[in-house]
């Protein structure tokens, strides 16, 4: 859209507007009008890139920083306010969701300790495992046997950390936490849970409920991890990306923020996103199609070979409709799929068109009868 607003990604399937285009009126005033004794402060700049802690015009807005970092008022203020949608104790705000879950494991765990991970979890989560020098098991995809199983081969371990997806954004599948958390409370573990793409439309408040992990990874432009207060103190002091990098951009944070306060107001979104989800599915499943995972707004069309999940994408971009062919090697062989996520600002009739669209490059193509 062409206009003055910007658009906060509140997850992959829901988008909220704000108006905070008023942030580039100061950025462009200390672009061109330096400081009159000379160029900008070297300490400011190291602050927020472009000194936004140091112009006393701008203080009044919460712009005091609080550490290096660029941290400020208006970090904190969203971090107290994840905590407590998330039930939570405190959080940490990072630059990017990667980063939480770089700056988790390594800090952490030590050589006496193990993770145990499913083995379909998001790429920040394997890579933030192999930056700790915990003993590494991996367990089956949502097979809790295998878990247990792991679980009691992993006792003799001094800490045990269990770290999976809440909803898997290849396949649209659900974590059965539930179970995860019985099975972690009965042989000493913690538990580590990435919410990308559930926070804001899964469970009735876009939260889930009846579950208590030790520890929440979420994003929207930038990270988070929320938990226990001691935990997040430990993260403030040792996870190396939230230490050695700067802040979230003050517009992203008020737009989180707002979204945030509209989740909490009403579960308005929640249930827009889960009648639009049951729309798409089953209007799908009825022409014919396969689609992957349950009740998620991640709908994988599958389709197996690569070739024909990349030009069915091609050809449905050509009516209008942008949607992903992925293939080997971010799934696996054979598995092939065009990934489709709903968002809270489709209509009904643009999830029927893209149904429609659907149908008929699936003919074409020999994907359906």
């Amino acid at each position: 859209e062409a206009h003055s607003l910007l658009w906060w990604d509140l997850n992959p399937g829901s988008r909220v507007h704000a108006g905070w285009a008023w942030w580039l009126i100061p950025v462009i005033s200390i672009l061109l009008k330096p400081k009159a004794e000379g160029s900008l402060d070297a300490w400011s700049c190291r602050l927020s890139g472009l000194g936004l802690c140091g112009p006393p015009s701008l203080c009044p807005l919460g712009l005091v920083p609080h550490d290096p970092t660029g941290i400020n008022t208006i970090h904190k203020n969203l971090e107290a306010k994840i905590a407590r949608f998330h039930q939570r104790e405190d959080a940490i705000l990072y630059p990017s969701c990667f980063d939480a879950n770089a700056g988790l494991f390594e800090a952490l765990l030590t050589p006496e300790d193990a993770v145990l991970s499913d083995e379909l979890n998001h790429a920040s989560i394997i890579d933030g495992i192999r930056l700790c020098k915990a003993h590494k098991y991996r367990y089956r995809h949502l097979d809790m046997a295998d878990l247990e199983a792991k679980l009691q081969e992993a006792q003799k371990h001094r800490l045990r950390l269990v770290a999976t997806d809440g909803a898997f954004s290849m396949d649209g599948d659900i974590a059965p936490l539930q179970e995860i958390c019985r099975l972690a409370s009965r042989y000493g573990a913690l538990v580590f849970v990435d919410e990308c793409h559930a926070t804001g439309f899964l469970g009735p408040t876009g939260r889930w409920d009846h579950v208590a992990p030790e520890a929440w990874g979420g994003a929207s432009e930038g990270g988070y991890t929320t938990g226990p207060g001691p935990l997040v103190s430990l993260l403030r002091q040792r996870a190396r990306p939230y230490l050695f990098s700067n802040s979230l951009p003050p517009a992203v944070v008020g737009c989180a923020s707002k979204a945030l306060d509209l989740l909490m107001e009403s579960n308005t979104i929640v249930q827009s996103m889960a009648a639009k989800t049951q729309r798409f599915r089953s209007k799908m499943e009825a022409a014919g199609f396969t689609i992957s995972g349950a009740s998620h707004p991640i709908c994988p069309v599958m389709l197996g070979d690569a070739r024909l999940a990349s030009r069915m994408a091609d050809d449905m971009l050509k009516r209008g409709i942008f949607v992903i062919g992925f293939s080997y090697p971010v799934v696996p062989k054979g598995k092939a799929r065009i990934r489709v996520q709903i968002s809270a600002v489709h209509s009904e009739e643009d999830i029927d068109r893209c149904v429609e669209a659907f149908v008929e490059v699936g003919q074409l193509h020999g994907a359906l009868p």
